[in-house]
């Protein structure tokens, strides 16, 4: 559906009316109209005037955005040499600009503007090729987390969670020596328990990890399907499954770890083990670990971090999982800072390129170059 809309959209390049190209998306995909919001269950859409690509008109209130953030949210730019497409959902955004001087988490106030829409999301343009791509990072996102961003990036409030300092010399030196620790992990007897654990634990409920596969919205069906795998509620875990089997409403899941989805102590290591969903037919970023907390992890000193990925095939309803290191050479070849999250006293978050986990799962192994490891570690020391 999506991609019908860009393709009519650009059938109407020249139209240089927005009205009257409103009326015609509304009509051909039978949207409904609520005020400037154009919508249907697949996205909504805001169209605007401009005389180019590059505008600062209002566009949206950030209240009335929160009601479609769920959908992709596109706003079309209607100009005289042509229509533009920006994908303008909370992730997308700087700041809010106009009239938001009350805006608080408690008190969404304020509008965006069309300068307030990036036009890259780290290496990603904001272009229609890619809104899918861009679509699956935003839902990795709730409201909330954009909200406390917006708010500290429009009204200087610090959000309440602090950046790690690494202080001590033993700290840091635990840090630097994570590799080493995961590299001896991997050759262990205790790497094949923590693999056989979690594989016995996805093979138990592979018919419910593949039915909560079909959830549309990508956070919460990472949510699911962690907590299927690594919850430790028994009795939430089965009124998940008996949700998904009957068709009910799902319950809420929480992830009550530190760091990752899965922990685990043995007597020379303490692991934290994050549970990591591809649908290896969709386009995606799965937003990774925070690096705050991911240091502070690796600042004691028999600790190691793994990444369990789950890949799902739909077409052959089959399942294959990879266990590896943080540290995996291509991970962290393909593991993006993401400092659009991280305010002053923050580093952000790791984001993965979808399709290194997808090669990730289908074709390597645990491979950990420590050189790469150790400079990675020191780039993450000196945010």
């Amino acid at each position: 559906m999506l991609n019908e809309l860009i393709d009519y959209i650009h059938q109407n390049d020249r139209i240089n009316n927005k009205d009257a190209l409103a009326s015609l998306v509304a009509y051909r995909f039978g949207c409904v109209k609520d005020r400037s919001v154009y919508y249907t269950n697949d996205f909504a859409i805001r169209f605007c005037k401009a005389e180019s690509a590059i505008f600062s008109n209002v566009v949206l209130s950030l209240s009335a955005l929160q009601k479609y953030d769920h959908l992709p949210f596109i706003v079309c730019v209607v100009t005289p040499h042509g229509n533009h497409l920006l994908l303008a959902n909370t992730t997308l955004l700087n700041k809010i600009s106009h009239s938001s001087k009350e805006l608080r988490i408690d008190n969404i106030r304020g509008s965006f503007l069309g300068s307030n829409i990036d036009r890259k999301f780290d290496t990603i343009a904001n272009i229609p090729q890619n809104f899918a791509a861009l679509f699956g990072i935003h839902q990795n996102f709730t409201f909330e987390e954009n909200l406390s961003r917006l708010v500290y990036a429009t009204s200087g409030i610090i959000p309440t969670s602090k950046r790690f300092e690494v202080s001590d010399s033993n700290m840091r030196a635990n840090v630097i020596n994570a590799p080493d620790r995961a590299i001896a992990f991997s050759k262990s007897d205790d790497y094949s328990d923590l693999l056989r654990d979690l594989d016995g634990r996805t093979t138990k409920y592979e018919n419910e990890i593949l039915v909560a596969a079909l959830i549309e919205n990508t956070k919460l069906r990472g949510e699911i399907i962690e907590y299927i795998i690594a919850g430790d509620d028994e009795v939430l875990r089965h009124r998940v499954i008996d949700a998904l089997q009957n068709k009910k409403s799902l319950p809420t899941v929480a992830n009550a770890h530190f760091l990752g989805d899965y922990t685990k102590r043995y007597p020379n290591y303490y692991t934290e083990t994050d549970i990591k969903t591809k649908i290896m037919v969709l386009a995606s970023a799965p937003k990774g670990y925070n690096l705050d907390k991911m240091l502070e992890f690796l600042s004691e000193y028999n600790t190691v971090f793994m990444i369990y990925l789950v890949g799902i095939d739909y077409a052959k309803r089959s399942i294959k999982t990879k266990l590896i290191s943080m540290f995996q050479h291509t991970l962290i070849e393909n593991t993006v800072m993401q400092d659009h999250w991280a305010g002053r006293n923050r580093r952000g978050s790791a984001q993965f390129n979808g399709d290194a986990i997808k090669q990730i799962i289908l074709h390597e192994d645990n491979t950990i170059i420590k050189e790469k490891a150790v400079a990675f570690l020191q780039r993450l020391l000196s945010m």
